[in-house]
């Protein structure tokens, strides 16, 4: 049976699924999402590890921060992971939730375990030109004006056109959703393209000694899919596509997803709180 429980930590809302003696497995959603996006995964992943998962601040459930900075937001997790106790986690991250989980490593290596980098995209010139929905909801003139009134209908369509296959967004993710101000995904935005513009995501991870896993959907209509491949030249990296998957694989393909994460980290083990660590 699985353990769950929720509390706020560190300016963060953090849900704990599975026994917290078991290997930890952090989760780190996209641009605007939640935790809640990766609960197709979560009843497999459970059973094997303590499974963390968080709001990053002004999504889902978390207040606002002051700096949306990718480093901000991993210092923020770094503190959470202290807090718990945890060494060497193994880290997974959705899209731009991939950014953070490799800033984490870069600040604070002793925390970080292995990688596993879900849809995210490998610097700004893989960017596909995006839904006309999108590019409206996010930028002016019309922007300001339609984000806070976007119906249920219009947000569970706003993630659809990420996806090549059909999927469930739960009224708890479209909630999750309608939480996120405009303000605050225009800087969430414009930080993660500020990141990946100043060095590129296979140059960062290059320079870490971890093991890393990139999964990313053959018909990703956010990032050019082809772009995965930017990611054999990390060494030791292991890259694995998914056919006619989108942008979510979490939603879209959560048996093929939860399959690779588990295989991955049954390779190391993150330290629960309080083992000596060799």
């Amino acid at each position: 049976m699985s353990e769950s429980s929720t509390e706020s930590s560190h300016g963060m809302r953090v849900v704990h699924d599975g026994p917290r003696q078991a290997p930890p497995l952090l989760l780190i959603h996209g641009s605007g999402a939640s935790g809640r996006f990766w609960s197709p995964l979560v009843p497999a992943l459970a059973g094997h590890h303590h499974v963390i998962r968080v709001d990053l601040p002004g999504c889902g459930q978390s207040p606002p921060a002051k700096s949306y900075d990718v480093a901000a937001r991993a210092d923020q997790v770094a503190a959470l992971l202290d807090g718990l106790g945890h060494r060497r986690v193994a880290a997974v991250g959705h899209s731009s939730g991939g950014y953070v989980i490799t800033a984490l490593a870069e600040r604070r290596p002793d925390l970080v375990g292995s990688l596993a980098l879900i849809s995210s995209g490998p610097s700004m010139d893989a960017l596909l030109a995006q839904p006309v929905l999108s590019r409206v909801l996010l930028a002016p003139p019309f922007g300001p004006l339609l984000w806070p009134r976007r119906s249920d209908a219009l947000i569970r369509k706003g993630i659809a056109v990420t996806c090549a296959l059909p999927v469930d967004i739960t009224d708890a993710m479209v909630a999750d959703l309608r939480n996120v101000n405009y303000r605050v995904m225009r800087a969430v935005l414009s930080r993660n393209g500020a990141y990946i513009t100043q060095r590129s995501v296979p140059e960062r991870l290059a320079a870490i000694d971890v093991p890393v896993l990139v999964i990313f959907g053959t018909a990703d209509p956010r990032w050019e899919p082809t772009s995965a491949h930017r990611y054999d030249a990390v060494p030791g990296a292991r890259v694995e596509l998914l056919p006619g998957v989108g942008h979510v694989a979490m939603l879209e393909a959560p048996g093929a997803t939860g399959e690779l994460l588990l295989a991955f980290t049954a390779k190391g083990a993150g330290t629960p709180p309080g083992t000596p660590e060799s």
